[in-house]
């Protein structure tokens, strides 16, 4: 009986589509509508009766299995949660270093984290949790990685007593070398004396 309704309908709309005389007319916006509808209604129909179906055949296959086989599924099942989890936590540690490294911030250590938040029942990664997480976490202040003051001239005394030409004559090569490399000489190297 649904079918002949909704035949009927097709046909309705098809002859709405085509005119009294045949000739094809643009569709209006209520018969594109009527149409999406329809065919909603019809995939939530065979949807439904879908699940009918399988909880059906999920319940005749448990009904018909023995206390054996119906502790091996439930074997599977545990070790299939136990292994969604375990690599559920991995994935997310993955996930979550990815997205800070995208980020440019440092994650906690691993020992603070409690990386189960980030994975949901069924052994997925949850990436908005893991993006919310990372966007909370502080970005790190950035130094110059470089000296700034290079090029600026002179930026004060070095805290050490410079000799003079005149301090030079009355030395030795050796104490002129040693007085080089205790920095007493920059100032003659630069030119300042």
């Amino acid at each position: 009986m649904g079918e002949n309704a909704q035949n009927a309908g097709a046909t309705s709309t098809e002859n709405a589509q085509t005119g009294e005389a045949g000739t094809p007319q643009t569709p209006t916006l209520e018969t594109l509508q009527a149409e999406v509808d329809k065919w909603k209604s019809m995939s939530r129909t065979n949807e439904k009766r879908w699940q009918d179906a399988s909880a059906e055949r999920d319940a005749l296959k448990q009904s018909g299995m023995t206390d054996a086989e119906k502790a091996i599924e439930a074997a599977k099942s545990q070790a299939r949660s136990a292994a969604l989890a375990e690599y559920g936590t991995r994935l997310a540690d993955a996930e979550l270093r990815a997205q800070a490294a995208q980020a440019g911030v440092e994650l906690p250590p691993a020992e603070f984290l409690n990386l189960a938040k980030f994975v949901g029942e069924d052994g997925s990664v949850n990436a908005d949790v893991i993006g919310n997480f990372v966007s909370s976490l502080p970005k790190p202040v950035v130094e110059p990685e470089f000296d700034q003051g290079l090029g600026l001239g002179r930026q004060g005394g070095s805290g050490v007593q410079q000799l003079t030409r005149d301090d030079l004559s009355r030395m030795s090569p050796q104490e002129i070398n040693t007085a080089r490399k205790a920095g007493q000489l920059d100032a003659l190297m630069r030119g300042e004396f």
